[in-house]
């Protein structure tokens, strides 16, 4: 009878974890299509914990799937230009977080980098996550929800290179003098009516400038300026999340109209910048329906139940 005991006390445990297992975490599958390497950095928010890595280096082409705790916070973003020095001091020149180490280790991006920045179970039981240039452009970036649902659960990101459209005063140049970042008029110029502080500290002081505007136009989605919340957070329950640099331009969600736009392979009416095209959001490039990541946490929790259910009975026929 011990023995049955012991296998009931361990279904309910495994069942148990079932349940939980589904809820407690995030994935974030990152993926590099870029012509180039990029060396993601991430920073987790002082009251979260740690990931499994704060730094690594994804080749053209190459993914990388990391798993993410019950209401972390935090921030992710792609150095570029990353070199080892003579003595082992590892640096960038974009994105750059200061460890000298692939890892950043609790350091954070200098700007000008694109961030993708998230808060997972926040209000309401919802993950909170915007794209944004407030600490300038380095590469184009696109978050896509995976699997969630809600009213505002939608993907979002800077997918034009703004490198090429930055203005010459805003502009970061390599050695060699190409374009590789643009930079915020904030760090630009310092200015408290660019960086919202100060006597401008305060979303009635603080109006978008001609600069941000740049930033906005090219990317309605993403966060142009400090206070540019209403266009720019998005917010899903119970999704993972895919974040790809140098998205393809396959969809367009047609953000400067509002419209939302169904699954389609084909681009159209996208604003132009530099004659190049704009595909903001790419919405609906989930990988599963809403209600798909409930389906398949179910199925498995049933299999479960009924595999230890019969277990169960067959180890009981025996006492």
């Amino acid at each position: 009878m011990s023995q049955l005991t012991l296998l009931i006390s361990l279904s309910s445990f495994f069942i148990a974890h079932l349940f939980v297992s589904g809820v407690v975490s995030t994935t974030f599958k990152i993926e590099n299509k870029c012509d180039y390497t990029v060396w993601p950095g991430i920073l987790s928010s002082a009251d979260a914990p740690a990931l499994s890595t704060t730094g690594f280096s994804l080749q053209k082409g190459e993914s990388k799937t990391i798993t993410a705790p019950a209401s972390w916070g935090g921030r992710l973003w792609g150095r570029t230009y990353c070199s080892e020095d003579s003595a082992g001091k590892f640096s960038c020149v974009t994105g750059d977080c200061g460890s000298g180490k692939l890892e950043c280790s609790g350091s954070g991006a200098a700007p000008p980098a694109t961030l993708a920045e998230f808060k997972l179970d926040g209000y309401g039981g919802m993950d909170y996550f915007d794209v944004s240039l407030v600490d300038g452009y380095n590469l184009p970036l696109l978050v896509v929800p995976q699997g969630g649902s809600g009213q505002n659960c939608t993907s979002t990101g800077c997918v034009v290179d703004l490198n090429g459209a930055c203005p010459s005063e805003l502009k970061v140049t390599s050695t060699d003098g190409n374009s590789v970042a643009c930079k915020s008029a904030c760090e630009a110029f310092g200015s408290p009516q660019y960086c919202c502080n100060g006597a401008y500290g305060t979303p009635d002081t603080c109006k978008p400038s001609s600069y941000s505007e740049i930033f906005k136009n090219a990317c309605p989605h993403a966060y142009s300026y400090a206070y540019d919340d209403k266009t720019s957070t998005f917010t899903c329950a119970s999704a993972d999340y895919q974040i790809t640099f140098c998205p393809s331009p396959t969809t367009s969600q047609k953000a400067s109209q509002g419209q939302n736009t169904e699954n389609t392979n084909t681009s159209s009416n996208t604003p132009l910048i530099n004659s190049t095209m704009v595909y903001e959001g790419a919405l609906n490039q989930n990988g599963a329906s809403p209600s798909m990541k409930g389906n398949v946490l179910g199925s498995h929790v049933i299999a479960g139940i009924v595999s230890f259910t019969v277990a169960i009975w067959q180890l009981g026929q025996l006492f």
